[in-house]
C-alpha cells in the first residue's frame, strides 16, 4: 500500500515524472559515460526553460547524483593563493597598490602571494576577507 508524504507528486505530475523516469533512470552514477548521459538529459531539461514541478523534482535528483559522481572520481582541487588574489584584484578591479594602501598590507607581501613564492597568512586572510567582503573559508582553503 502506498504511503502518502507531503514531498509527493500531485496526480498530474506524476506523468511528467514517471516519463523522465523511464527514459533515464535515477539510479548511483557508476561511470563517465554515464555522467556524460546525465549530463546530456540535464541540458535538455535546462533547454526547455519553464519545468513542471516533477520535472524541477527530477532534476535536482540527478544533478544530485552527477554530483555526488564528480566530488568522488573528478574533485577540483582549490585554487591556489595567488589565482584567488589575482581573481578578486580582477573582480573588484582594484590594483596591487590600491590594495595594499586600502588594507594596510604591504605591497611586497602582495606580490610574494601573486609571484606563488608566499602564502596568505592568516593576518592576510583576515584583511583580504574584509576588503573583498568574502568568508574566510574561500581564502583559507589552502591553510
Amino acid at each position: 500500500m502506498a504511503t502518502k508524504t507531503k514531498f509527493g507528486l500531485r496526480e498530474k505530475d506524476r506523468d511528467s515524472y514517471l516519463e523522465l523516469v523511464l527514459a533515464f533512470p535515477l539510479a548511483s552514477i557508476k561511470s563517465d559515460g554515464h555522467l556524460a548521459e546525465a549530463q546530456a538529459v540535464m541540458d535538455r531539461l535546462l533547454a526547455r526553460g519553464k519545468l513542471d514541478h516533477a520535472e524541477e523534482m527530477y532534476l535536482d535528483a540527478l544533478s544530485d547524483l552527477a554530483a555526488t559522481y564528480e566530488d568522488a572520481h573528478h574533485a577540483l582541487k582549490p585554487a591556489s593563493d595567488a589565482d584567488m588574489l589575482r581573481h578578486l584584484l580582477d573582480a573588484k578591479g582594484v590594483t596591487q597598490a590600491q590594495l595594499s594602501k586600502e588594507t594596510g598590507l604591504a605591497k611586497s607581501s602582495l606580490s610574494e602571494v601573486l609571484a606563488g613564492k608566499k602564502a596568505f597568512s592568516r593576518q592576510m586572510i583576515r584583511k583580504l576577507a574584509d576588503f573583498f567582503h568574502v568568508d574566510v573559508s574561500v581564502l583559507a582553503a589552502n591553510l
